[in-house]
């Protein structure tokens, strides 16, 4: 059903918790919020670490759950939201936990998600409910929840906060002696080891990036994860790598992120931070399909092995199963060719330069 448009639309809540890539999403959404309900007061629950790329969103309230607080972070929730009552909550995450923290903000409406996408519960903590859309993105999914309180179609568009600190830190790391250098920056690890391409390959990409006037960087957080992955990149290759994982808060990343001209990723949060500043990405994807996932913006530069994955093991297409549905093996991500991604990082620099070239 369809929330039908109102005057009254002048507190709004948004809940989603998690992830970084989703709440990347969910920017472009509330910001298409503000722009059709300009005096609206917005108020946004989010988890604790990406409540740190959010903070000082423009014109938007930040509620932090965190949930290593456990029964507490509950009743904080309710003690802060006492005494309100929103016009609307629009409860875009079907977790359970998610679902948990909806019970705790008191709203007339609960817009949630349709019932070919409700799980853990969800139906129970809403009273409407977004128009089914079969085999859409995330981000589309997110859109239908602007849909539904009334705002028009609009193409996603991103302002992300950060602060003069933020990108002179972002400078001082990748140095300011030649602003027109090339970036290449490769963010190498997802949350899940098996999402994560080979480590001698990411080295090949380095190396072909070096050979053709690339400034190299690694990116990534402080986790054992992502600081043996690095290492284990840097050791494969003889050229100059930049290694900034575990050197960047979110929004510094962010800058970096911005300053670069190309980014190569797995199916990670980087990934829809650089869609959000506008630098193409070339996505790597194996487990998850790429049409739901994928870098918003960058569709056409994915380069996957999902579809064939899928197909082996279920003998079925993507649209012939439920939309979403995952590939499972621990290396899959070996099928994805250093040819292939070459092949995809030298099209898609003759794409972006000749654009350049035109001003566009």
């Amino acid at each position: 059903m369809r929330v039908s448009k109102t005057p009254s639309y002048s507190d709004i809540c948004i809940l989603r918790l998690s992830a970084i890539g989703d709440v990347c999403h969910g920017v472009s959404a509330v910001q298409a919020i503000q722009r059709a309900y300009p005096h609206a007061k917005v108020t946004w629950v989010v988890g604790k670490i990406e409540a740190m790329l959010l903070a000082d969103l423009p014109g938007v309230e930040l509620v932090v759950f965190d949930k290593k607080q456990g029964k507490q972070a509950f009743k904080e929730l309710k003690q802060q939201f006492k005494g309100r009552k929103f016009d609307v909550l629009l409860h875009m995450q079907v977790a359970l936990r998610a679902n948990l923290v909806a019970r705790c903000i008191p709203a007339k409406v609960k817009v949630g998600f349709d019932w070919a996408r409700s799980k853990e519960l969800h139906s129970l903590f809403i009273n409407k409910r977004i128009e089914a859309e079969p085999q859409a993105h995330v981000l589309e999914g997110f859109k239908s929840f602007t849909k539904a309180i009334g705002v028009p179609d609009y193409q996603p568009s991103w302002d992300m906060p950060v602060t003069t600190h933020d990108q002179t830190v972002a400078d001082e790391l990748l140095g300011t002696d030649s602003p027109q250098r090339r970036v290449f920056v490769i963010s190498p690890a997802a949350s899940k080891k098996e999402r994560n391409w080979l480590p001698e390959r990411y080295a090949a990409l380095a190396e072909h990036a070096h050979g053709l006037g690339f400034d190299v960087v690694l990116t990534g957080g402080p986790t054992p994860l992502e600081e043996e992955l690095s290492k284990q990149i840097i050791a494969a290759t003889q050229v100059p790598i930049l290694n900034l994982v575990g050197k960047t808060k979110l929004k510094e990343l962010l800058c970096v992120l911005k300053r670069a001209s190309l980014v190569l990723a797995p199916d990670t949060g980087p990934a829809h931070m650089a869609v959000t500043v506008g630098t193409p990405v070339i996505g790597l994807y194996a487990h998850s399909n790429p049409k739901r996932t994928g870098p918003y913006s960058y569709q056409d530069y994915v380069v996957e092995v999902y579809h064939q994955t899928l197909f082996q093991q279920t003998g079925k297409t993507a649209e012939q199963l439920p939309w979403g549905t995952r590939v499972k093996g621990s290396d899959l991500m070996d099928e994805i060719a250093v040819e292939a991604v070459i092949a995809m990082f030298d099209r898609v620099v003759r794409k972006e330069s000749l654009l350049l070239e035109r001003g566009l």
